[in-house]
């Protein structure tokens, strides 16, 4: 049904990123008339060290590789192999990235037509929520004698395949074909593996022009997924379809959850101010309201506005607001002076002499006619105030939120004080030097509102670790 000769390819590599890391096993079945042709497979010398993560997880050893063929000495076979065939791969975008770039170093265009197995089973089961090599594995009753190796585990999808073609009508596999081999539509400038290689997991993915300042920088629990959807045909915007014709390359960190992306983000674009970002750039305008308490200090006027960029972390539990400027700040305070019968000369927004504008319409209490006290004004001004007052810091010293990916083979610990985010380490030990380590870092906005959405939502959970209160000496 799929088409009469197929290859089931699988790789291992010595990374995620087929820009930059590479092939260290290549496994092939050839299928031919719906009957196996041949299974071919050989371990890649990638020419560089394997990371021990690696090593550990699919078995290839430093060793193993030692006198294997490079990568350019058996590129002509492994092309050969798969010309005129229908490329069949589980994340498919993985195998056929990998394998492109290694064509491309070596000045070879490879442009296989491509089907993902991982497509296909969302497309055939969409009852299903997880498609994965080991969840068909487990659901399908396939048997896989070598998994995490390439041969091996081409040899499941051609079961998987036969099992498809037992159990689906011809009419609902050409209908799941069709939908699976769906190409995106892609930028002009833009390699049609760029996409490809971003991994469907959660990070920060980078939009590059012409030049290594970035267009853009955006974050997705699905990486891959929220790229493609900016080069969706139906822009929702005249600055999607600005940013789909300008990128020409595509970076990405991955983090192990949202929490650590949404941290990322925020960091790197007040850092390298792409201009098609609009939020979380660095606003030197922000800015909120203080209090004056009591004597001469307080005579004239019960608020000041001060620069919330940048302001001291142990301070904010004296401050009212999150304001972009100082007229969105001068806003709000009119609209909470007519709702709760507030002076606008006390509150600093007018001047001269006689009562201000407000009492004149009945809606000041009378502080500027000497009918009210400053006591009692403000005491209603603070009561009025009290829904965009800041939190205080609620813990003695430093924390440390711990976030795992789905499958909790990646951990990240995101390190905090006073609402300031000092970094994320990987390991418990990277932890507790960084908790020793003295950081300046000055309050961000954006990071308190992320890290206070964040308290709300684990609170109680066992992955917030209280650290001893820093020292100083």
């Amino acid at each position: 049904m799929l088409a009469p000769s197929i290859v089931f390819v699988d790789l291992e590599t010595t990374g995620a990123n087929p820009a930059f890391d590479r092939v260290i096993e290549v496994g092939i079945v050839k299928v031919t008339g719906g009957q196996v042709e041949y299974e071919w497979s050989t371990l890649v010398d990638p020419g560089e060290p394997i990371p021990s993560l690696i090593q550990g997880f699919i078995g290839i050893t430093d060793e193993m590789v030692r006198g294997a063929p490079r990568f350019a000495d058996i590129a002509g076979e492994v092309f050969a192999r798969i010309e005129g065939s229908l490329f069949v791969a589980h994340n498919a975008r993985f195998d056929y990235g990998f394998l492109k770039n290694e064509f491309k170093r070596l000045g070879m265009d490879f442009q296989p037509r491509v089907l993902c197995t991982v497509k296909l089973s969302r497309a055939l089961y969409p009852e299903h929520h997880r498609h994965g090599l080991d969840a068909l594995i487990a659901r399908h009753a396939l048997a896989c004698d070598a998994r995490h190796r390439a041969l091996g585990d081409a040899r499941v999808l051609w079961d998987f395949v036969k099992l498809v073609e037992a159990e689906k009508s011809p009419e609902a596999i050409r209908a799941a074909l069709k939908k699976a081999m769906k190409a995106p539509s892609l930028p002009s400038g833009l390699e049609a593996t760029a996409v490809d290689a971003v991994p469907e997991a959660p990070g920060v993915y980078l939009f590059h022009g012409e030049n290594e300042l970035p267009l853009y920088v955006g974050k997705g629990v699905n990486m891959r997924a929220r790229v493609q959807s900016h080069f969706a045909a139906d822009h929702g915007s005249g600055r999607a379809m600005q940013i789909a014709r300008e990128v020409k390359r595509i970076d990405w960190i991955e983090t192990a959850g949202e929490l650590g992306a949404l941290l990322l983000e925020a960091r790197l674009v007040k850092e390298k101010s792409p201009i098609h970002n609009r939020r979380l750039r660095k606003n030197v305008e922000i800015c909120a309201f203080r209090l004056k308490e009591g004597g001469e200090f307080n005579q004239d006027r019960a608020l000041e506005l001060v620069p919330l960029a940048g302001a001291a972390p142990e301070a904010l539990g004296e401050l009212y607001g999150q304001f972009k400027s100082k007229r969105e700040a001068g806003n709000t305070l009119r609209e909470l002076a007519a709702e709760h019968g507030l002076c606008l000369k006390r509150l600093g927004l007018e001047q001269g002499k006689g009562p201000c504008f407000n009492h004149q319409i009945k809606r000041c209490k009378g502080w500027c006619a000497g009918k009210e006290s400053a006591e009692r004004h403000d005491l209603r001004l603070k009561t009025a105030l009290a829904v965009l007052k800041l939190r205080a810091w609620p813990f003695p010293g430093r924390i440390a939120i711990r976030e795992r990916d789905e499958a909790g083979a990646r951990c990240e610990w995101h390190l905090f004080a006073q609402w300031c985010y000092l970094g994320s380490v990987k390991s418990e030990a990277d932890l507790n030097e960084a908790a020793q380590t003295r950081f300046d870092a000055a309050f961000d906005l954006d990071t308190y509102r992320i890290l206070r959405r964040e308290l709300e939502k684990r609170a109680g959970s066992e992955d917030i670790l209280r650290i001893e209160r820093e020292r100083h000496d």
